[in-house]
């Protein structure tokens, strides 16, 4: 078997500042996007400079149906929401199987947004929470 077959369950642990905020099922908006400069060189009309400026980090989302990690959450938000301090992280894509395929180290995160779960007894689907973090850069662990 190759590992891409693994690819269709993934899960994603996540850790900030030492605390384990368990395992999600999704994990999006991990990129970086350099803004670049246009610079018109006086005498050289065959092209334009294009300079690299800031790097800017997108925030990353993740999601997962509702666990008894669910009070991890709630525990780190209400530390960080007393005094929000950036701290750096780590988030783990694991195989089905739980051992790790890749993991990335996150700095200086900090939380955007949390959505509690919707519950809907009429429906099937199961209640889902979702985290939006913000940081200051990331590279592969």
């Amino acid at each position: 078997m190759t590992d891409s077959i693994f690819a269709t369950s993934v899960f994603f642990r996540l850790a900030i500042g030492g605390n384990d905020l368990g395992a999600f099922h999704t994990c999006s908006g991990m990129g970086a996007e350099v803004e670049m400069e246009s610079y018109a060189e006086g005498g050289n009309n065959g092209f334009t400079w294009q300079l690299p400026g800031r790097v800017t980090w997108s925030n990353i989302t993740l999601t997962r149906p509702v666990t008894a990690d669910t009070a991890k959450i709630g525990r780190w938000l209400d530390e960080t929401l007393k005094r929000v301090e950036p701290k750096d992280g780590e988030i783990v894509a694991l195989k089905p199987d739980l051992t790790r395929i890749i993991s990335w180290q996150v700095f200086g995160i900090v939380p955007v947004r949390w959505q509690g779960p919707s519950f809907d007894p009429a429906g099937a689907e199961p209640a889902v929470e979702t985290l939006e973090i913000a940081h200051e850069g990331l590279r592969p662990s």
